[in-house]
């Protein structure tokens, strides 16, 4: 089920970018006067299509990508039979060159505008959640295996990252401080303060799927919440609002004490005290074989929320698009000078697992709208095939004058064919590798 719906927020999020980004281009071609031969959302053999005026609307087999077919124009198709002819007037060729330009940038233009609405609509819709520092540094963190790895215990109170003080628990967990260069925490253990070095490499151990959620968390103490029906919590006489102080005779004072202590009582029957109404009560409760007793937690720490006006929204939701933008840049920089290995790349199969089994409204959108900022980036990169090769032939030939030759135009174009399919089936390779190593 959960492939299902990985491979489901995918689809659907590919669809709503390459349809927009190629509707940016067909938009600017009709404008131009230009002929649209074909418009498709993912690539062939087709499944089901419809021909309104001139151009034929159809959806792909293969949803990895779409196409706007332009009379005139050297494009993947590699469709050069008419091209010895003399141009005619509906046709990309015949244009101006600023007027090509434009139609090449239009796809680019159109996936930066929705990153940025998607970003806007986030951060007006939602706002921010968050523990603040001080609130969590009450009771200090919780390291689970990669953060004690890196050098943190259990207790520990993050007082600044990088030298720099800050405000809100997400902050440590900010891609700007994992990515940069000589990054450290400062913690206070127990009255002495220590420097937590970050290695390079470090935010390629966290963004490893095996290591999902294994990293820190604020150490919180806790009541217990909703009992469930037919549980050790329920049978055993745990009521919600109940506060665990003891599990056989070991002192419970955070959630994270609570699970330690049961994960070694599967399926066994658990000595337990509660607080309950000033009283502390005595209760026997059967440990599930998963190591839990039934019942909802109340988290009994103080979550901050910022909500903002559409005007405060959208130069923060703005910022937090091209800064994504700017993290990705920073990460495919590691992969090239090593620093990170390609596991970092990921290709459908692992943009699909960012997505995640559970279909998440505010998570697919914020993945969508960081993926449609990228692909607008890698789009506007000055390879064959690409839109950002088309831009760079087109500033040429307006500097210059000189329009390069449709031979070598159409050469160029096979060239970046064979660096973007082997690009494709490297990443998918990667991906494939990745999920079973």
């Amino acid at each position: 089920m959960d492939a299902l719906v990985m491979t489901a927020q995918l689809i659907l999020g590919l669809s709503i970018l390459v349809g927009l980004h190629e509707l940016g281009h067909l938009v600017a071609a009709k404008f131009f006067g230009m002929r649209v031969e074909q418009f498709s959302i993912g690539f062939p053999p087709r499944i089901f299509g419809v021909k309104y005026g001139e151009t034929d609307y159809s959806i792909g087999a293969i949803p990895l990508g779409g196409f706007v077919k332009i009379s005139g124009m050297v494009d993947e198709s590699l469709d050069t039979e008419n091209l010895n002819e003399e141009p005619k007037p509906y046709e990309f060729r015949s244009k101006p060159a600023w007027q090509r330009l434009i139609v090449m940038m239009g796809g680019i233009v159109v996936n930066v505008i929705l990153g940025i609405i998607i970003f806007i609509a986030l951060t007006y819709s939602y706002g921010d959640d968050y523990f603040t520092k001080e609130e969590v540094n009450r009771h200090g963190i919780v390291a689970l295996d990669l953060g004690q790895q890196l050098g943190l215990k259990t207790g520990d109170k993050i007082i600044k990252i990088n030298g720099q003080d800050y405000d809100r628990f997400n902050d440590i967990f900010s891609t700007d401080v994992m990515m940069g260069d000589n990054s450290y925490y400062t913690v206070d253990r127990d009255g002495e303060i220590l420097d937590i070095p970050i290695p390079g490499t470090f935010l390629e151990k966290l963004n490893d799927k095996k290591a999902e959620g294994n990293f820190i968390a604020p150490a919180f103490p806790f009541r217990v919440g909703k009992v469930a029906s037919g549980t050790g919590a329920e049978e055993g006489g745990l009521k919600e609002g109940d506060k665990i102080v003891e599990v056989n005779g070991q002192e419970i004072d955070y959630f994270h004490d609570f699970q330690e202590v049961v994960q070694d009582l599967k399926g066994k029957l658990a000595d337990v005290k509660v607080l309950r109404g000033g009283e502390v009560k005595d209760l026997k409760i059967q440990v599930s074989g998963e190591g839990t007793f039934g019942f909802d937690r109340e988290i009994l720490i103080a979550p901050s929320h910022t909500d903002y006006s559409l005007a405060e929204a959208i130069p923060k939701g703005t910022a937090e698009a091209f800064n994504v933008t700017w993290l990705n840049i920073r990460g495919v920089g590691k992969i090239f000078s090593g620093e990170l290995s390609t596991k970092s790349l990921k290709g459908p199969i692992g943009i699909a697992q960012i997505f995640s089994g559970t279909w998440d409204w505010r998570r697919f959108w914020f993945i969508t709208g960081m993926l449609s900022m990228w692909l607008a980036f890698v789009n506007f990169l000055p390879i064959p095939a690409l839109d950002g090769g088309h831009v760079t032939f087109l500033t040429y030939e307006i500097i210059s004058g000189r329009k390069p030759s449709d031979k070598f135009l159409e050469n160029a174009q096979k060239i970046g064919m064979v660096l973007l399919l082997t690009l494709m089936v490297f990443v998918i390779f990667n991906d494939v590798f990745n999920s079973f190593f």
